[in-house]
């Protein structure tokens, strides 16, 4: 066919100019080393599955990641920004159609009837675009890491799913765990009261020690209420992540928290590290879009050429569509050169670089907010440790005080209010004890976090 040696050179011409600037990656706005830390441990670049050593925390995280909406949703707009750069990507080249016509046709001239035929077939191509400065080419990029973007949205999506299931799921571990301590304490107490009531009977103690003992019972009691009321709640918010109900036997325990493995940090320029992060990326990539933006509207101040062709065959009659001497060809290009469009082309590649500068800043604030993330959970880890050992060492020394005091009460060589004042402070540095090993617990999985979730994908 006649018409394919200049489909071949609108081919060879489409995309010779690019107007789209130079992209150039915008300097790290951060410092150039991590703040000294003691962090240690496995390597950052393990999988979440490797990360959790409690099966039952990744069963959980497994449901979340089967069953979680915003997953799910963060999942179809890949798909669906995938599609749109396919439908970009197919204007770069021309669509031709298969066509097949008849027409007859009954005239009367002079009063004598005449019937007319005309049948033809060919392949045309319509309104096909010469992207001869880019225009097309940028809007296929641009689309492009529109969608590699979300991609990297969907990742970080995901990385933070996996996070927030392990905090809540040991959120609940440690509400468990005090409510236990209540139960336990409650029911300390109340042998305590029992034992004041019955010495109160006998004379040895005063009305108000009694009193001070049953409002330690009560106090316990509430307690106890209470964190069966948050051990519900953190039922609820952690069933809400995982998208479905679970089962019993997914549900932590009341024994001590050890579910994950602590990550690392490794040698190297943090912004070198934080580039590998999803949410980095896909700023990167909005920015590159932006990029591309610039030199599609650039395009526009040009000329632009469409290309309209179709051949193939015609004839009078059906029996000689495809006799010899029969060919037929169209060819009709044109071109569209902008004189005046009141500014608007000028307003629209303004509006592009506005918006490239506003990509850039997005990108520096991105990265300085991982930074930022990434210190603060050093800070934590840095003493986090040896908070650690001192309130284990606090927590046995109250122990100790409080046996003491009880066993030299018993002996009638102490006073109840020093009893119940061990008490007190036994149950207060139990309790810190429990919240501050879940603070070290989800700092581990927050430091998987912040360094990017493992960057095995």
């Amino acid at each position: 066919m006649r018409l394919s040696p200049l489909l071949m050179l609108a081919l060879a011409l489409g995309g010779c100019v690019n107007l789209a600037p130079d992209y150039q990656r915008p300097a790290a706005p951060v410092a150039e080393q991590w703040p000294p830390s003691t962090a240690s441990g496995t390597r950052a670049e393990i999988s979440w599955q490797s990360l959790f050593v409690d099966t039952r925390l990744r069963d959980t995280v497994a449901l979340a990641l089967t069953n979680n909406r915003d997953l799910r949703v963060a999942a179809l707009n890949v798909e669906y920004q995938r599609a749109q750069y396919r439908i970009q990507r197919a204007a770069l080249f021309p669509a031709v159609p298969a066509s097949a016509d008849g027409t007859r046709q009954r005239s009367v001239s002079d009063g004598s009837n005449a019937v007319s035929s005309q049948y033809s077939v060919g392949l045309g191509v319509s309104s096909y675009e010469l992207d001869l400065f880019g225009r097309l080419g940028n809007l296929k990029d641009a689309a492009l890491e529109d969608y590699l973007a979300l991609e990297q949205t969907r990742r970080s999506t995901q990385i933070s799913l996996v996070a927030e299931v392990a905090s809540a799921w040991m959120t609940l571990a440690a509400d468990q765990q005090l409510l236990a301590l209540a139960r336990d304490t409650y029911a300390s107490q109340q042998k305590t009261h029992e034992l004041v009531q019955q010495s109160h009977a006998l004379g040895g103690e005063s009305g108000l020690s009694l009193s001070q003992a049953l409002s330690t019972v009560e106090s316990a009691r509430a307690d106890v209420a209470n964190y069966q009321s948050l051990v519900e709640q953190d039922r609820n918010a952690l069933e809400l992540l995982v998208g479905r109900r679970l089962d019993d036997k997914l549900l932590p325990g009341d024994a001590r928290l050890d579910a994950a493995l602590l990550v690392s940090v490794p040698a190297g320029l943090p912004s070198s590290l934080l580039q590998r992060r999803p949410d980095v990326l896909a700023a990167e990539h909005t920015l590159k879009a932006a990029n591309a933006d610039i030199g599609a509207a650039r395009a526009a101040f040009f000329p632009s050429v469409t290309l309209t062709a179709s051949g193939g065959s015609a004839s009078s009659e059906l029996s000689g569509l495809f006799a010899g001497g029969s060919r037929a060809w169209s060819f009709a290009p044109s071109i569209n050169l902008p004189i005046f469009n009141a500014g608007s082309n000028r307003a629209a590649l303004d509006a592009a670089k506005v918006n490239l500068e506003i990509e850039v800043a997005t990108y520096e604030k991105t990265l300085q907010t991982a930074f930022s993330e990434v210190a603060d959970a050093l800070a934590v880890r840095g003493h986090v440790n040896e908070r650690l050992d001192a309130q284990r060492s606090l927590t046995g020394a109250t122990q100790k005080r409080y046996d003491l005091s009880l066993a030299l009460y018993r002996q009638g060589s102490e006073s109840f209010l020093e009893v119940l004042d061990a008490q007190r402070s036994l149950y207060s540095a139990q309790q810190a004890l429990i919240s501050l090993e879940l603070t070290e617990q989800q700092n581990r999985v927050t430091l998987y976090k912040v360094l990017g979730g493992g960057w095995q994908g």
